[in-house]
């Protein structure tokens, strides 16, 4: 994973290699001003030759991928080499069930005091308007993909803009030719049912084998192509099932036979989500007046499979676009959780939505604030140790840690050193995923599994 560099008035230069930038700390020569991303700014130098970086973005409803890739000119062909991946996950839902739950609450106060007059459709919406779980996607893509371009020469963007097509996902019969044509038939559909079901087989939960689509209730007894009548089995599942129905085939597992049909049912909310937020990311990202190159997810799968790159979200990021040859693409993740930068809300509620509490109003404690990344050294006491985590902070001055083992408790504040500031994300580096890709390839699947 590449370093991010800057010279010593902030201009982006090229990422530097781990060792590179361990060498200019050590001669001091350079200084970390960023954790997070890691990024040095140079002391003794001031521009210098940059090529061309493109920022990649494969967008999702519950993660979002971004690949850095710095393009290699060579005769007639262009080779990419990936040299940071990052993976966003958003926090949509919880954004969604809070705004429910306060709607409960405020309807609930209404109830009981009814002196307020009632007010309808005297509130308008933009045009463009998006829900505000949905423009949560759109505003943390694009705050990342503005911070990188403070830290990188990008020059240009590939973005994957996927549209499912929710009519035909219900009825494919609605039209006499193919939801697809070409090489690429089918593809769309396919990963849409990958993620549903978690690449996964639906009857024996086998995983990391290839696995077909098959229909829930059979084509001979009435069953249609709709996407709800769709799921995944493993051959062997297939074959035995053949053309019996889902009843008679789990006759004796009717806690499987339940789940299985309830989760057949489950709405297309995830891919309206995307649907939503599509076109509001890519005119978004037109705004930089930088180049931008937008693709199909079917493209994306395809470049995959044919360079034989193994599944995530970070590693789709750097297979949208045209893609000839990609180098490189084993490295580290960054995963970034979406945390947010706090609540606004100053009071607890009770179950009628009435005040029973309220908190400090001070967001900052002896210096630090909640979400903050601290590194604490205790020399006494029973937590005697050293913890490095997410600090949440108490008017006390007694805070909770939360480390990669669990959440520890009582630390105190003079025991605690700041690392960096509260972003409203949490940073987690993830393993590379060469073994698991080794792995696939013995068993000959990938091709299938991902």
């Amino acid at each position: 994973m590449a370093v991010f560099v800057l010279d010593k008035r902030k201009n982006p230069l090229m990422p530097a290699s781990e060792k590179r930038a361990r060498l200019l700390l050590q001669r001091g020569r350079a200084v970390v001003i960023k954790m997070y991303p890691f990024t040095n700014r140079l002391k003794d130098r001031v521009g210098g030759e940059v090529q061309p970086i493109r920022l990649k973005i494969d967008p999702g409803s519950l993660s979002t991928g971004i690949a850095v890739v710095k393009k290699i000119e060579t005769g007639d062909t262009t080779t990419c080499q990936v040299t940071n991946l990052f993976q966003i996950n958003h926090r949509g839902q919880s954004i969604s069930s809070a705004l429910t739950s306060r709607r409960a609450m405020r309807r609930r106060r209404r109830n009981k005091l009814r002196y307020r007059e009632a007010r309808f459709d005297n509130r308008t919406r933009p045009k463009g308007w998006l829900a505000p779980s949905l423009q949560h996607r759109v505003d943390t893509v694009t705050s990342l993909i503005t911070k990188l371009q403070k830290l990188l020469p990008v020059t240009d963007f590939s973005m994957e803009l996927v549209r499912f097509d929710m009519q035909k996902m219900e009825n494919p019969e609605i039209s006499n030719i193919e939801y697809q044509q070409g090489e690429l038939q089918g593809y769309e559909i396919r990963e849409y049912l990958l993620e549903k079901w978690d690449r996964t087989c639906a009857y024996c939960k086998a995983e990391g084998i290839p696995l077909e689509v098959e229909h829930i209730v059979p084509k001979s007894k009435g069953g249609s192509n709709r996407i709800s009548n769709l799921t995944l089995a493993c051959h062997q599942c297939n074959c035995k099932k053949g053309n019996q129905s889902i009843e008679v085939f789990l006759e004796k597992r009717p806690d499987l036979l339940q789940k299985l049909l309830r989760r057949a049912k489950q709405p297309l909310k995830d891919a309206a989500a995307v649907n939503s937020t599509r076109f509001a990311l890519a005119n978004r990202l037109k705004t930089s007046n930088l180049p931008l190159e937008l693709s199909s997810g079917g493209r994306t799968k395809f470049n995959r499979i044919r360079l034989s790159i193994p599944k995530t979200h970070a590693l789709d990021a750097a297979c949208v676009g045209e893609v000839n040859i990609l180098k490189n693409w084993d490295v580290p993740t960054i995963e970034i959780t979406c945390t947010g930068r706090g609540s606004y809300q100053r009071t607890r509620l009770d179950k009628y939505g009435f005040p029973r509490s309220y908190l400090t109003r001070l967001k900052s404690i002896k210096g630090f604030q909640t979400g903050d990344q601290v590194k604490a050294i205790v020399t006494k006491g029973k937590k005697v140790g050293e913890y490095r985590g997410r600090v949440a902070v108490r008017a006390t001055g007694s805070f909770n840690i939360t480390t990669a083992a669990g959440t520890i408790q009582g630390i105190s504040f003079k025991d605690c050193t700041l690392i960096a500031r509260n972003d409203g994300y949490g940073y987690t580096m993830r393993a590379k995923t060469k073994e698991l890709f080794n792995t696939c390839k013995r068993k000959k699947c990938y091709a299938n599994t991902y």
